[in-house]
């Protein structure tokens, strides 16, 4: 029983990680319906720059902050020079993004080399908590399961309960009718884009705090993340916190129990969802679906 809370709680945990990440895609990709190649490479930056600003201040915080406003930034900039003029097109847009991530990774390797780097972690939050029939856990696992479920409740909440997520819904819906009532949609999906991309950058220092960050990790976390918006259905915020733990709980016990078969067993529960609920778990039915 011990070993089997144990494997639950690390998929948990390392279903928080994918869900930070995907939640980014699930704005980004899910909602606007931009399809985004350079998504993986947002998270690797975000983690780099977090790891370099944490080693020279001594501050996770501001490591995690300045990932995230950084990748924000770039992420604008992305939009605005490569892809504002080709939202709609997408095939272009994709090989745009692709074009992006493959740039973005051959620099990171020439920058920061093909070491593994570990972002720092306070001394405060190296502890273990005392677990009911589990012993010691670390402290840092249940902080970021935490987050994420914060994080998870605010985008819930600001995209179905204010009013800039309802001008971004009914941007996707009807961007025609949308601008006929004089709101910018642009603009908006501009916002909308740096959201998704800071929060790419903020997930990779999160995640480069439990894992080592390694070049190639942008191509797995963005398949990944695709895995979990599919799986829980396209822009639906819980819909992907589900996808995110399920991806999690089978690739842990998977590492277990079938370690030759993990990757296999990630990508059928994608098929199985995709042959009953094509839509995924929790996505909106369409006329085609």
């Amino acid at each position: 029983m011990d070993q089997f809370l144990l494997i639950a709680l690390n998929g948990l945990t390392l279903g928080a990680v994918y869900f930070l990440v995907a939640s980014g895609l699930t704005l980004i990709f899910g909602l606007m319906r931009v399809i985004t190649m350079a998504h993986g490479t947002s998270y690797l930056l975000g983690g780099y720059l977090g790891y370099v600003v944490a080693r020279e201040t001594g501050n996770w915080f501001l490591g995690a902050l300045g990932g995230a406003v950084a990748v924000g930034i770039l992420g604008l900039l992305i939009h605005q020079v490569l892809i504002r003029r080709f939202q709609d097109d997408d095939m272009r847009v994709a090989l745009i993004t692709l074009g992006v991530s493959l740039i973005g990774t051959d620099l990171m390797l020439a920058t920061f080399g093909g070491t593994a780097t570990q972002v720092p972690l306070p001394a405060e939050l190296q502890i273990g908590l005392e677990l009911p029939g589990m012993g010691q856990y670390p402290l840092i696992r249940l902080l970021i399961l935490g987050l994420s479920i914060a994080v998870g409740v605010g985008l819930w909440l600001f995209v179905n309960r204010t009013r800039f997520g309802s001008i971004v819904r009914a941007g996707v819906d009807d961007s025609q009718m949308t601008s006929a009532t004089g709101i910018n949609v642009r603009v908006v999906f501009a916002l909308i884009f740096v959201l998704g991309s800071a929060l790419a950058g903020f997930a990779g220092v999160v995640g480069g705090t439990l894992f080592p960050l390694l070049p190639g990790q942008d191509g797995t976390y963005l398949l990944f993340s695709l895995v979990v918006v599919i799986v829980g259905g396209m822009g639906s915020i819980p819909g992907a916190a589900i996808g995110a733990a399920l991806v999690g709980l089978i690739s842990q016990f998977s590492l277990v129990f079938a370690p030759t078969y993990s990757l296999v067993l990630t990508f059928a529960l994608m098929v199985v969802v995709l042959a009953f609920r094509p839509q995924g778990i929790l996505g909106r039915r369409t006329a085609a679906a």
